[in-house]
This record gives structure tokens, sequence and C-alpha cells, in this order.
């Protein structure tokens, strides 16, 4: 039990501000989220108490992305992962927050690797059933433990170099679903409770905003810069994902 001070304060509003500048389309912010405000509780209680906060800013994201996204991506991946949803579930006593982060970032380093040492170049992939499907799955699975479905969503979408807003779009509208599906054995777990929910209340101003300010932010990013970016954040959340798993496996 967390006994909430300006430290928290602090830590929450900014893990607010970074959901909703995901949502708004800039890329891989959201993952820096959970680990901020893990800083003063657990992961598991601070997904917990995230989650409110993605699935409502998630509606913004929508809004704004309507008419942007890929239609095939979103046929594949949706029900991907929600399979790979209901695996988390259903092994959420089995597998540790550890272990998930260490496997999430070491598919985060590997694929920026491929990309920087060769695979960059190469022609753009198309949206493919069998990738779709694995990758969809595993970022379910992974999305669902802790809100890290990012990477393992990159390794299949980002080969495909999908027009700017038509990524923003498909990854918003992508986890807009995952994170409603996710309420429901959330809520079954526990983790949705009467002071989580009245902390989100709290933060929901600061995610709405921030929302807003992503998208007009992604709007008029260069799409080699935002794709730049894209790598950047994907590799340096898995670095920090790697070393957070690696101490919590040697601690536990």
């Amino acid at each position: 039990m967390f006994v909430p001070d300006l430290g928290f304060a602090l830590a929450a509003g900014l893990a607010a501000f970074f959901v909703g500048m995901s949502k708004g389309g800039v890329p891989m912010i959201g993952s820096l989220a959970v680990p901020t405000l893990a800083l003063f509780m657990s992961p598991v209680t601070a997904a917990g108490l995230l989650l409110p906060v993605y699935v409502i800013s998630d509606m913004f994201g929508v809004w704004a992305y309507r008419r942007e996204f890929s239609g095939r991506n979103l046929a594949i991946l949706i029900p991907a992962a929600t399979l790979g949803i209901g695996i988390g579930w259903a092994t959420a006593s089995l597998v540790t927050d550890a272990e998930v982060m260490l496997i999430v970032g070491l598919i985060g380093l590997a694929f920026c690797l491929i990309r920087w040492l060769g695979a960059a170049g190469a022609a753009a992939r198309q949206a493919d059933v069998p990738r779709g499907l694995f990758w969809g799955a595993v970022s379910g699975f992974t999305s669902f433990v802790s809100h890290g479905g990012a990477p393992p969503y990159q390794m299949y979408v980002v080969p495909q170099r999908l027009p700017k807003m038509v990524y923003a779009g498909t990854t918003t509208l992508t986890f807009a679903a995952i994170n409603a599906l996710k309420l429901i054995p959330y809520a079954a777990l526990g983790q949705l409770n009467p002071a989580n929910l009245t902390v989100t209340a709290l933060l929901m101003p600061v995610a709405v905003a921030a929302t807003f300010v992503g998208v007009w932010l992604t709007r008029r990013l260069p799409e080699k810069l935002f794709y730049r970016l894209v790598m950047a954040a994907l590799f340096l959340i898995s670095l920090k994902l790697v070393w957070d798993g690696t101490t919590g496996m040697l601690a536990g």
C-alpha cells in the first residue's frame, strides 16, 4: 500500500502524459508510463492503475485517427492480440513481471539491430497473416502483463513502411482494442478498484491534453524523423526492459 506524496503525484502525472502522447501518435513513449509509476509501487499495481487512463485516452486517439489506419492490419492484429490476452490471463500466476520484461526487451533490441545492420534498406513487407498472427498474439500477451505490447507490434508493422499517419492511426486503434479487451481480466484479477479509479479521474485531464499534443506533433514531424524516433525510443526502452528484467530475475 503506497502513501501518495509529491513524488508520487509528479510520477503519476508524468506517466499520464506519456500515455496521452502515445495515444496521440508519438512513437513508443507510452511504454515509459508503467516504469515511471513503478518507481513508487509494484509494476503490477502500476499497470492496473494506468489501464483506465489508457482506455479513456484511447477514445480521443481513436477519434483523432478515425480516417487514417490500415484496415487489413487491424483485421489481423486484433484477433491475434485477443488470443494473446487470453493466454496472459490464463498464465498470470505462472509468469513473472521480470521474465516478461526480459523477453520484450530482447525482442526490441533484436529488431533494432536487424534493422540497423542491414534490413533497413530492404523492400517494404506486406501485412501477411502468419507473421501478423504471431506478433499480434505476442503483443497481446506482453501488453496484458505489463502494457509492454509495443516492441512485438513493431516487429510486424515497422517493416511495412506505412505512411506516417497510417502507422500512427493503426497503432492507436490496435492498442485501443487491446486495452479495452484487458478490462475484463484486469477486473477479474482485482486490479481495478475504487482507489485506482479515483487516481484515474485525477490523471485524465493530463492524459487527454497530452493526446492532442501528440496528434499535433505527429502531424508536423517529417516522416524520416518520425521513424528514427520510433527506432531510437524502441532501443532505449528495450535496454531498460532488459536491465529491469535481468535484475528482477536475479533478485528473485
